[in-house]
């Protein structure tokens, strides 16, 4: 049997790792440790469905299940060995291959053509602004906590990537507004062979 692999089940597996616990101590977790930037919690649901398909695959089991008084109860999970072994693998393969993402933006970089040169220079722009927003935040968020940096490799990361690309995006954008990147309808046509 092939488990399915995502950074949520990781997040999952990884955390009980550290003790069993229940899916709202997870999710408050991934919240204090700004994990949230890591994995996509942004359906309160998606915790929960994952927990349930790791539970079916016998990689995490019921530990117990508790009920305090005018609380729902509460079902705490550990991990099995078997979830431990599959983490493992998991991490050793994430670590070590590149994975085929399809992530939008180069998507939409595909299809730039469709749009004129200045609008998609000014769309582009404004990306370069909201990275710009987001690498302040982060590296404000980032400054303010005290941790050793085993511990924020993850956010090194992700501001490296959001740094490159911001450089490429700006230099783009400046390609655009020179003109030494452009097209026009005319020209598509020729290129592609349809009628323009």
């Amino acid at each position: 049997m092939t488990v399915r692999r995502s950074p949520l089940a990781m997040m999952v597996l990884a955390l009980l790792v550290e003790e069993p616990m229940h899916a709202y101590r997870m999710q408050q977790l991934i919240r204090e440790r700004e994990k949230h930037d890591v994995v996509n919690v942004a359906q309160r649901n998606s915790i929960y469905q994952t927990i349930e398909r790791l539970r079916r695959d016998e990689l995490i089991r019921v530990a117990e299940t508790t009920r305090e008084e005018g609380r729902p109860e509460r079902t705490v999970y550990a991990l099995t060995p078997a979830g431990r072994r599959t983490l493992d693998g998991w991490l050793a393969d994430a670590l070590a291959t590149p994975a085929r993402e399809f992530p939008e933006f180069p998507a939409a970089l595909s299809f730039l053509p469709i749009l004129p040169p200045g609008e998609a220079a000014r769309r582009l722009d404004q990306r370069a602004g909201a990275i710009e927003a987001r690498l302040r935040e982060r590296e404000a968020a980032l400054s303010a906590v005290d941790l050793p940096r085993l511990f924020l490799v993850e956010d090194e990361y992700q501001l490296a990537v959001l740094r490159a690309e911001l450089d490429w995006v700006r230099e783009l954008v400046a390609d655009l507004r020179s003109g030494a990147l452009t097209w026009s309808g005319e020209w598509l046509a020729d290129w592609t062979g349809t009628p323009g």
